[in-house]
């Protein structure tokens, strides 16, 4: 038996720490608001009272949490992961964070002996628990090669895209992709009304065309019921969509539909959307062309 650490309990954070759990790893788990930790508790993990105390107790520590800011924190504070970081110890950081963070972050675990993966997934709340994420990982391939037994618990493939950063480039490429969807299918439905057209009727042309994809079989319903229960969280995207242009503006990268999207997801946010699933970017358009 192996014995892991974990760092972060939020609404992805806590499937995949299960699932680690449930394939016979000794978990040890810390969340800044502790009652997140009860359900792996309950399910025999191990509470730790600080990040300081995971990283001291294990090989291997992963993080899972919201921001840049949650991610900083957690490794800078007193008692936080740079307290307990040794040589050997190995920082998987699944956090959607910037490249330039991620290699920033690299930089003060190498420090102290340690070794960071970038480590962020594509998937939402249904991939994880299932296990069928994709692990998208930027730093030392050996340290991967180390994870990758967890990986393999975690999501249904790992590609290795280089040195740190790369990984979180890669999420916020996929991410990009992910956005420009979501809005399109809200486009596509909104205007298909406009017309006439029974909505029913056109989400299951959808369904029946080259378009059909996984993401958009999974929130069909959503977009039949208006009722829109978060597997990805709308500001999550409205964060990311930020991040995406700050990379694209360093790059000098033109991402016209990337700008639109932003302002779209991030308008959404502001008129109440943030903790509903990112499809309600549909109810935003639908708002902008209510007359």
């Amino acid at each position: 038996m192996q014995t892991i650490g974990w760092i972060g309990t939020g609404q992805m954070g806590e499937l995949m720490a299960m699932n680690l759990l449930q394939a016979g790893n000794r978990l040890h788990v810390y969340n800044r608001t502790i009652e997140k930790t009860n359900s792996l508790v309950e399910a025999g993990a191990i509470r730790a009272s600080s990040a300081k105390e995971i990283v001291e107790l294990c090989d291997v520590s992963f993080i899972m949490l919201a921001d840049t800011n949650a991610v900083k924190d957690v490794l800078t504070q007193e008692d936080g992961i740079l307290a307990g970081t040794a040589p050997g110890k190995i920082i998987v950081d699944m956090s959607t964070i910037s490249p330039e963070d991620s290699r920033a972050f690299a930089q003060l675990v190498s420090e102290t002996g340690g070794i960071y993966l970038d480590a962020p997934v594509s998937g939402s709340v249904g991939p994880a628990k299932a296990g069928q994420l994709v692990i998208l990982v930027g730093g030392e391939a050996s340290a991967k090669e180390v994870c990758q037994p967890y990986f393999d618990v975690l999501g249904k493939e790992t590609i290795h895209f280089g040195e740190n950063g790369k990984g979180s480039a890669a999420k916020l490429s996929i991410n990009l992709l992910l956005a420009i969807v979501g809005q399109g299918v809200g486009e596509t439905v909104l205007l298909a009304e406009k017309a006439g057209l029974e909505r029913g009727k056109v989400l299951e042309m959808i369904s029946q065309s080259a378009m059909n994809t996984p993401l958009f079989v999974g929130k069909r319903e959503m977009y039949e019921t208006e009722e829109f229960p978060a597997a990805f969280m709308l500001k999550l995207m409205a964060k990311d969509l930020g991040l995406i242009k700050e990379q694209a503006d360093r790059l000098e990268v033109d991402l016209p539909l990337a700008e639109a999207a932003k302002n779209t997801y991030m308008a959404a946010r502001e008129c109440g959307e943030g903790d509903s699933d990112m499809a309600a970017v549909y109810l935003e358009l639908k708002r902008k062309n209510t007359k």
